[in-house]
């Protein structure tokens, strides 16, 4: 079947918006793109089949509809892995549900967020964001998330995002946070285990604690960043950053915002971001 035909059968099998990526241009933008999105196609390439799709999406809620030999086949992700396919030539990766994201700017004001205690203030997150890079075909992994502000808003803009976090209480927040800004963000209510998660293009860590640095210094993502209200953290944090091979700068932030009386009060912190050439 013709590719353009096989495109469109999958398009009108979606019933929604749909993004389309091609998996010649490499397996991980194309499942992070799969990750982040309600709806996806993926044209397949040489070794890269639905079996190589269905894998990667291990941890998130997804099914796939397979092109192959002109038939369309609905399959869970698990069955996609083991099953013989003949000639496939196209997936369409589905959420359960559609997500309404929207670009109306991005460090959103602190109250945008539910949260049992302050978010990291929208003037220091629009640095963090910079720093981490967040876009189409990236992975972040939000560690520490707290109420997974940092985490939303990479999603927001365009991210495939884990938000790992071991408090329960914060990790309803994150889904609710998430939900309420139209993203899909895979929360992991746990300490950090590299093992059992895909490697990110990108880490956030939220507070300066130095086993979550080091672990997550070790996945040798392409970025780094931390954040750390207490002095004694920063030295430990830049050190293990830049054992683990990374060129380690940082900024001690103080952002007091202007109120009719004055400035209001602000809780100093320290952001430290390691990159790898």
């Amino acid at each position: 079947m013709p590719e353009g035909v096989t495109v469109e059968k999958l398009l009108e099998a979606a019933g929604r918006p749909v993004e389309i990526v091609d998996a010649a241009d490499g397996l991980r933008p194309a499942l992070n793109v799969c990750r982040a999105r309600s709806a996806v196609v993926v044209k397949l390439a040489q070794g890269i089949g639905p079996a190589e799709i269905a894998a990667g999406l291990a941890g998130w809620r997804r099914k796939l509809i397979v092109s192959d030999s002109g038939e369309l086949t609905t399959v869970d992700p698990r069955d996609a892995v083991t099953r013989r396919w003949n000639a496939p030539d196209a997936v369409l990766c589905l959420a359960d549900n559609e997500f309404l994201t929207s670009n109306d700017g991005w460090a959103l004001p602190d109250d945008a967020f539910a949260s049992r205690s302050h978010v990291l203030g929208a003037e220091v997150r629009a640095f963090v964001l910079a720093r981490l890079a967040p876009g189409r075909g990236v992975l972040v992994w939000d560690v520490l998330a707290g109420s997974g502000a940092v985490g939303v808003e990479c999603a927001r803009l365009g991210a495939a995002v884990i938000a790992v976090e071991p408090d329960p209480v914060q990790c309803v927040r994150i889904i609710a946070n998430a939900s309420a800004h139209g993203v899909d963000v895979r929360v992991e209510e746990a300490e950090l285990d590299t093992s059992s998660l895909p490697r990110p293009d990108a880490v956030f860590v939220g507070r300066g604690d130095l086993r979550s640095v080091k672990a997550s210094a070790a996945v040798s993502a392409r970025r780094v960043v931390v954040v750390t209200e207490r002095v004694d953290e920063i030295v430990p944090t830049r050190d293990a950053l830049q054992a683990a091979g990374y060129e380690v700068e940082g900024v001690h932030w103080t952002a007091s915002r202007l109120l009719d009386s004055g400035f209001a009060p602000a809780v100093p912190v320290t952001v430290l971001w390691g990159s790898k050439k």
